[in-house]
């Protein structure tokens, strides 16, 4: 019996790996459909946008096998009843995504867009902390999820330097106005990934140490 359940917990363990490497994709698709305005790499994110939701779909379903059919002890437990949250958040992030994919369409005939610096580095620091949460899960890398946490606060100091620009041209009726409130909703999408990355890193050190935070 036991020897069945650590097989099926090695499956939910591959499972989550590999949504966490299609919600890695899914970021890298939406930065170069609002970097460099690719319209078919944005149509294609927001269609895949299904394969995540059918991904997260499949590993819920493991997870409620495992808790009715099974007798997990207590490190068991955490790993399923965390699994259960971060797919929540990994999906989230897809659609997150997929959000941005979408405005960047909109956005496409733009070619000078305003505060494009800091949006960009707020991509990349999205794309690293959701690499890193991964990571942190895969390896149970206890000091790699502490420092995804710690690293949300740099990605918030980027959202609030992105806001106070864009909110300015807004409130000044420049030529930018609705491209600037259209980047004010990509650069909180990509803050919320962030937070999403935050929250799947807090989820990993209560797999590894039961501690909540």
């Amino acid at each position: 019996m036991r020897n069945y359940f650590d097989k099926q917990l090695n499956e939910l363990n591959g499972e989550l790996i590999t949504m966490g490497h299609m919600v890695e994709q899914a970021i890298e698709y939406a930065i170069d459909a609002i970097v460099h305005h690719d319209v078919d790499k944005a149509k294609s994110n927001m269609e895949y946008d299904n394969d995540i939701d059918h991904q997260m779909r499949d590993i819920e379903a493991l997870c409620m096998k495992l808790l009715m059919k099974q007798q997990p002890v207590a490190s068991d437990l955490r790993l399923v009843s965390a699994a259960l949250r971060m797919v929540a958040d990994m999906e989230r992030i897809g659609d997150q995504a997929a959000d941005i994919s979408e405005i960047s369409i909109y956005l496409s005939s733009a070619r000078d867009l305003p505060e494009m610096e800091v949006i960009k580095k707020m991509a990349a620091e999205s794309m690293v902390m959701v690499v890193d949460a991964i990571q942190a899960f895969v390896n149970r890398d206890m000091e790699k999820a502490e420092e995804v946490v710690q690293r949300d606060d740099v990605m918030d100091e980027l959202f609030l330097e992105a806001k106070r620009t864009l909110i300015r041209l807004i409130q000044d009726k420049t030529d930018y106005t609705e491209a600037a409130a259209d980047l004010l909703l990509v650069s909180k999408y990509f803050e919320r990934i962030g937070d999403h990355a935050e929250n799947i890193a807090k989820w990993v050190i209560y797999t590894i140490s039961g501690e909540r935070r």
